[in-house]
């Protein structure tokens, strides 16, 4: 019964706070760091850059959102900034794998980066600033906070990368976590790893080319994704 109606309190303070609007995005599955209008968005948008701009987006009106809440000493906003909190790292955290994949593929995000790096600074200002003002209930979303922070300054640092160091960075972690897998394999599976390692190089040199020995495609012919 408490439950219920402690339900029913959260429920008509995001009301009462948000708006229709907002609060339905604030009643989306815990599961789900997007609404469905959002998800559309990203669905529609091919090209990385796109994406990255509005995962930004998305980003910001998240944190302008836990604003408007600690801007009111009202009960229940804690679980309210907690969950605003997560999303938000999660999104941050697909930003992240858009540029993975782009220095990956080699793909260009100059556009797209540019707005990374330019808002995620604000962003992990405003959120050093929540942490620094101490809000009196922030024991309850204090974890939460801290992982935006770290996420936020890990893209912050990474937007300043070149793709080809970008690239290494990449290359060097897959590596490592490759050896660390393969260190806790039995004598077999390591055996039928390295088979599917070296089977997959093979495919690899036999895959169809129309380039002559010697010749490789310029940079400027390396394409955005298709998907």
């Amino acid at each position: 019964m408490r439950a219920a109606i402690l339900s029913a309190c959260v429920v008509s303070f995001c009301a009462a706070f948000f708006g229709p609007g907002l609060f339905q995005a604030a009643a989306q599955s815990k599961h789900d760091f997007l609404t469905t209008d959002e998800a559309n968005q990203v669905r529609n948008a091919q090209d990385p850059n796109d994406r990255l701009v509005l995962y930004v987006h998305f980003a910001k009106q998240r944190l302008d959102q836990v604003g408007q809440l600690l801007a009111k000493d009202k009960a229940g906003r804690s679980a309210l900034i907690h969950d605003l909190l997560d999303e938000y790292t999660k999104i941050v955290d697909a930003i992240a794998t858009i540029s993975d994949d782009a220095a990956r593929h080699h793909w260009d995000i100059a556009k797209g980066n540019a707005s990374v790096a330019r808002e995620t600074r604000a962003m992990l200002e405003q959120l050093q600033k929540i942490q620094e003002s101490a809000p009196k209930d922030m024991a309850r979303y204090d974890f939460s906070l801290s992982q935006a922070i770290d996420a936020t300054a890990d893209t912050q640092d990474a937007s300043h990368e070149t793709t080809q160091d970008r690239a290494a960075d990449i290359a060097a972690q897959e590596k490592e976590k490759k050896a660390e897998q393969r260190a806790n394999m039995t004598p077999e599976e390591k055996a039928a790893a390295q088979k599917a390692d070296d089977k997959k190089a093979e495919e690899k040199k036999k895959a169809p080319t129309l380039l002559r020995p010697g010749e490789a495609l310029p940079p400027s012919a390396v394409g955005a994704p298709n998907n």
